[in-house]
């Protein structure tokens, strides 16, 4: 739904106004930033609803302004595209480790951006709050720890389940396996990736219709997961 506050964070000037016009003619309201330093400080007094980010900025380039954001708990689930001219697979992957919901390169399409744009803030609307979720025939209380499917209780391990509720809050973004790992084993579990995957499957299992072709637990080839409420 347009009508969202989007903030577009990139040093040419040129590429704003261009942004700028077709985000406004879809009916989105736009603020901009020239620098990392200027567009993080107005991330965090405006609370966007999504930030285009060039990666190649003065004061703070965009891989420091997506990890800072990511860092800091009152927009760490404000959505991230990055915006640049570099094209080289090494860049997209780290842009989407250190928490970038969707990546796209220079030159590009007005129509390539608007579609991105619209699927990002599709796949993270924030359908939750603190105490509860809802998705297909699944109902979660976060405070009781229970999950109920089509009105029978499921039986999910602590670890599955703070799994779980790690990849609805940032439903729509990849999670990489290390972030997954740190965040509900801690460090000394560094390095032993396999143990998500172990319970991404156990998970499947248990929530997924079919485990065998998941449509809410998505597999990030090479990177980690992403949880989507509508399989997208």
């Amino acid at each position: 739904m347009a009508g969202e506050k989007i903030l577009v964070v990139d040093d040419e000037e040129h590429i704003i106004q261009l942004i700028k016009f077709n985000l406004e003619k879809n009916g989105y309201k736009v603020i901009s930033a020239i620098d990392g330093i200027e567009g993080l400080k107005i991330a965090k007094s405006e609370r966007p609803q999504l930030v285009l980010l060039d990666l190649m900025l003065p004061g703070l380039d965009g891989y420091d302004v997506c990890r800072e954001i990511r860092k800091d708990n009152n927009i760490s689930n404000m959505p991230v595209i990055m915006i640049t001219a570099k094209g080289e697979e090494l860049d997209k992957i780290l842009g989407l480790e250190l928490g970038a919901d969707d990546y796209i390169t220079k030159p590009f399409s007005v129509r390539e951006l608007m579609a991105r744009v619209k699927a990002v803030l599709r796949r993270t609307k924030i359908e939750y709050n603190d105490k509860s979720y809802k998705f297909g025939d699944i109902a979660i209380d976060f405070q009781k720890h229970e999950i109920i499917k089509a009105n029978e209780k499921l039986d999910l391990t602590l670890k599955e389940f703070e799994l779980l509720e790690v990849l609805i809050k940032n439903k729509g973004r990849v999670m990489t396996r290390d972030f997954l790992l740190d965040k509900i084993w801690g460090y000394e579990y560094i390095g032993e990736t396999r143990t998500v995957d172990v319970h991404i499957r156990h998970l499947r299992q248990k929530i997924e219709d079919d485990d065998k072709k998941p449509k809410y637990i998505e597999t990030i080839r090479g990177i980690g997961y992403r949880f989507n409420f509508d399989g997208e």
